[in-house]
Order: C-alpha cells, then structure tokens, then sequence
C-alpha cells in the first residue's frame, strides 16, 4: 500500500471541500478501496473517510419513504429497516459476514456498483433516489454499467431514498467465498406494478427484468414467469457459472422471490 493522508471531516460541507483536492477518493466503508489499494491497484493521495459525517447516518421514514444515510452500515439497515421494508432489511442481512456487514456502508456499495453487489437490486427495484452533494438521481438514471454510475468527479453520495412497495423480497445464489451474488434478483410490488431488478448476472451490471414486470404486474405469482424466457446473450460468463446457468438463475430465483413476498 502506498503512503496517503487521511481526512475525517465531520459534516457533508466539509467532505466536499476536502474531496476537492488533488489525489482525493472518498472512503465510506472501505470493503473494496482498502484491499485494491494494498494489491496497489489504487493510490489515492488522500483518503476522504465519509463515517464522521453524522448527516450521513441512520435510517427513517419520511413522507417519500425510507431514507438510509449513505454511511450507514449494512448491519444497521438490516436492524432499522425492519418493520418498514423487510425485503431491503433482509438483503442487508445477508451481505458478506458479520465483519462486513458492520463495516460496509450502502453508500459505499452504490458508489462502486459491483456487478455482483446486492445492494444495486433493492434500489432499482424499488425506484428508489440517489441524493448527492450536488442533485438527486433517479435509480433508472443512476446505473450505466459495470461499475459505473451516473455520479460526477467530485460528487458524493449522501443518502437514498426508497419507496416502500407492498410486498417485497430478494433472493440471492451466494458465491460460496465472496458471498456476493452469483445471480440475485429483486422484486417489490407497488399498488401501479412490480419491477424486478437482477444482480450478479449480466456484463452490463444490474439491471430490469422487464418482461416479469409485465407478466408479475398482471398476476403476481411464481407461475406467472413460467413461460418467459431470459437470453444469455449479455450473461457473464466465467469459471463460477456459464452464461446459459445465470439466465436460468434469473428465471429460477425471480420465482422464489415472488414466492417469497407472497
């Protein structure tokens, strides 16, 4: 690891300052930026830590629906969120192991946007809202691709806001070492519709299924999606799973998870 200054700031103001230097990366819940800078992949010359920002914190309801802090870590949404949306609170329950749930930070997650992260498929399930430093962004807007998002040099996430559906859940197919999602799908159900959202599976990141939609917005049940077919044209394709298995999973798993939230 190469050497760098560290920087704590305590308020959002104060973060984008420091961001403004040369060299500068913001540092939520360090899970993939620490290990990429000890494999010297990364050197930035200083590091923003974003876990003093007490603004960045917590969970609670609003009148838009529930607002989780950027840096507020995956162990607290799975405490907080509950009672409000069990279907995100038990998604951030099962991110990684204890460590990493107590560590990594949502907003961590959405700035990286991991092709096999789960945290991606809960917002764009559920339509939810990036809110930044400088705007708010839609969830349809915010993934353009494999770890690439729609935020801007300089710009931090603060918080995500998130409609809360009718019924809700997400299933996943670990990657039995990473615990990312091999394959992981999404599905919230709102009064005009239900949108499905895919993890893990394809080259070009997360993204919506949107035949179930169509199908699971007429009738919501497993056997709704029998007859659809998902093409392995744009699947990753490696050592853990052929692009033909993760089609399969998409199909397989949006079932459980209708399923589920039933």
């Amino acid at each position: 690891m190469h050497n760098f200054e560290f920087v704590k700031p305590s308020t959002v103001a104060d973060a984008v300052k420091a961001m403004a230097g040369s060299g500068a990366q913001a540092l939520s819940g360090g899970q993939t930026l620490l290990p990429t800078m000890k494999a010297r992949l990364a050197a930035p010359a200083v590091l923003v830590s974003l876990t003093g920002v007490a603004e960045m914190k917590g969970v609670c309801m609003g009148d838009d629906g529930l607002s989780v802090g950027a840096a507020t870590t995956h162990a607290t949404v799975a405490a907080e969120a509950r009672k409000s949306f069990a279907g995100l609170a038990n998604l951030a329950n099962g991110i990684g192991d204890p460590a990493v749930r107590n560590r990594g930070t949502i907003g961590g997650s959405l700035a990286n946007n991991d092709p096999a992260a789960c945290y991606p498929s809960a917002v764009l399930a559920a339509g939810a809202t990036v809110h930044t430093n400088m705007r708010k962004i839609a969830a349809d807007d915010y993934f353009q691709g494999m770890f690439t998002t729609a935020l801007k040099e300089g710009e931090i996430i603060t918080s995500v806001t998130f409609p809360v559906p009718h019924k809700s859940a997400y299933v996943k197919f670990n990657q039995p070492a990473s615990r990312f999602a091999l394959t992981g799908v999404f599905v919230a159900k709102f009064a005009n519709g239900v949108r499905v959202a895919v993890t893990g599976a394809s080259n070009n990141g997360v993204f919506r299924w949107k035949e179930a939609e169509a199908a699971l917005s007429a009738n919501f049940a497993a056997g709704a999606v029998a007859g659809l077919v998902v093409s392995p044209k744009d699947m990753i394709n490696d050592l853990h799973g052929t692009a033909a298995y993760r089609a399969n999973l998409v199909k397989v798993l949006t079932k459980r998870a209708v399923d589920a939230a039933s």
